[in-house]
């Protein structure tokens, strides 16, 4: 750790917010961590590396591979950080960039609701790198670090509110720096003062455009990109650089003041109501539909009312699906085949996939499918419609939805459904969560690989290195 240069102006007590981040991230010990976070917490890392291991096949993760590898001579040393399911080792911030596509590439991982991002993508590939550069970092200290970055991009998003989201920011990209920089530094085992210069090196470089799920690769990037953001805020932190000190507070410049519409759009008392006594970690869900976490409550009220009523996609007249403004704004629009990413993200699309194949995971979303006349011609029975009093509600309620499905015969149906299958009120099990992993991680790794990562993440307390856990997830 550098000593010579100063960290002039990091008046944490004068920064009450990106200062109390700061003081509640450097002090975060294990034994503060409730047992019900420790449980859940191993669960949601085993979820993101799933969904990274099946991730580093698709095509936009292998652009980044070959491109970034290319860069830096192959990528097959022996120095680095792990490319999750390759046998790469990049440097420590491009390994960050892949591995966070990796986890979101194909709309398979945990989402906050409230805080509206996810949250594993950006601070695992962040904290792994840290442990492959610091080996000795145990698992008790992983997991510690881990929660500390679980828990503070979620509160950023509560205080900037669905708006946020709304006016076209990738609220997981923006908010996502802030997660990364938390766990790395906590990773890192830097002190209040530098990790208020982490926090502030990662938030100026905060960005993410909506308009990327409209088709674009790079919308699979931003995840991957905050990552990145959150570890360079770290590591030049650890060696004296400085930040922004009240990046979330400044009231010209800052965070919160700049990526809002005006001052009465975001409430900065959330930033640091309730740490170490309320867990963000317990309102992360998991997904069971391979499409945008906004899209799974209504395929959920489409499953309910087909348990009570078998019908199929030649059954249906018409479905309208009544929703917050920002359902109909993120999710809500007319269909049109753009590429995977807008089929993954578009609700019409998605509702007629369930009706046509019964299903809504990674074998439902092929080039192949995305312009398939008979999906578009289900798609256009779809409505999405605004509902002033779900909106209402506030980010807690955003994914609720009233389903109204009319069949062909006259039958109409209805049901309302507050949160998706795996949702933090009624989350998975232990043996749901294996499974999805397990399904997911065998595409790139051999079972016995795959069996010997589950087990490292369901005892991590026990583990002695974090490094280790890179090493496992390396397709070497």
């Amino acid at each position: 750790m550098a000593q010579s240069t100063s960290h002039a102006g990091a008046d944490i007590h004068h920064n009450p917010y990106t200062g109390g981040i700061a003081r509640f991230v450097s002090g975060l010990q294990y034994e503060a961590v409730p047992e019900a976070v420790r449980t859940r917490i191993k669960l949601l890392i085993l979820d993101s590396l799933g969904c990274a291991l099946y991730g580093a096949d698709l095509p936009w993760t292998r652009i980044l591979q070959q491109t970034l590898s290319g860069l830096e001579g192959g990528g097959m040393g022996d120095g680095g950080s792990s490319i999750w399911g390759t046998p790469l080792r990049l440097s420590a911030p491009h390994a960050a960039l892949i591995n966070g596509t990796q986890v979101q590439g194909f709309e398979l991982d945990d989402v906050h609701r409230q805080g509206v991002m996810h949250v594993g993508a950006v601070v695992l590939p962040a904290l792994l790198s840290v442990a492959e550069m610091r080996p000795g970092m145990n698992g008790r200290e992983f997991l510690a670090s881990a929660v500390a970055g679980y828990e503070i991009g979620p509160r950023v998003g509560i205080c900037m509110g669905q708006e946020h989201i709304a006016q076209g920011w990738h609220s997981g990209a923006t908010l996502g720096v802030f997660s990364a920089a938390a766990g790395a530094a906590r990773g890192l085992k830097l002190d209040a003062e530098r990790t208020v210069h982490a926090l502030g090196i990662a938030g100026t470089q905060s960005s993410g455009l909506m308009a990327a799920q409209y088709g674009a690769m790079v919308k699979r990037m931003h995840a991957g990109r905050a990552s990145q953001s959150g570890l360079y805020g770290a590591l030049l932190a650890d060696q004296g650089f400085t930040g922004i000190v009240n990046v979330l507070e400044s009231e010209y410049g800052g965070f919160c003041t700049t990526l809002s519409r005006s001052q009465d759009r975001f409430n900065l008392a959330e930033l640091t109501a309730g740490l170490g006594e309320v867990w963000q970690t317990m309102g992360i869900a998991l997904k069971f539909y391979s499409c945008v976490g906004s899209n799974h409550t209504t395929l959920d009220a489409i499953r309910l009312m087909q348990e009570e009523r078998p019908f199929g996609a030649n059954d249906v007249k018409r479905i309208v699906v009544h929703g917050s403004q920002v359902t109909m704004d993120h999710v809500g629009w007319k269909y049109v085949p753009q590429g995977l990413t807008s089929a993954q993200l578009n609700l019409p699309y998605c509702v007629a996939t369930w009706l046509l194949d019964g299903d809504c995971f990674v074998d439902q979303f092929t080039e192949d499918k995305v312009a398939d006349p008979e999906r578009m011609r289900i798609a256009d029975k779809v409505e999405v419609e605004h509902d002033a009093e779900i909106t209402a509600l506030g980010s807690k309620s955003r994914h609720k939805v009233r389903v109204v499905c009319e069949l062909n015969d006259g039958t109409r149906m209805e049901r309302t459904v507050e949160a998706g299958r795996g949702n933090e009120k009624n989350f998975a099990s232990q043996a749901d969560v294996v499974e999805k992993f397990e399904k997911l991680a065998v595409k790139s790794l051999p079972l016995e690989r795959v069996t010997r990562i589950r087990d490292w993440v369901l005892a991590m307390e026990n583990q002695t290195d974090a490094a280790d856990l890179a090493r496992l997830l390396s397709g070497r």
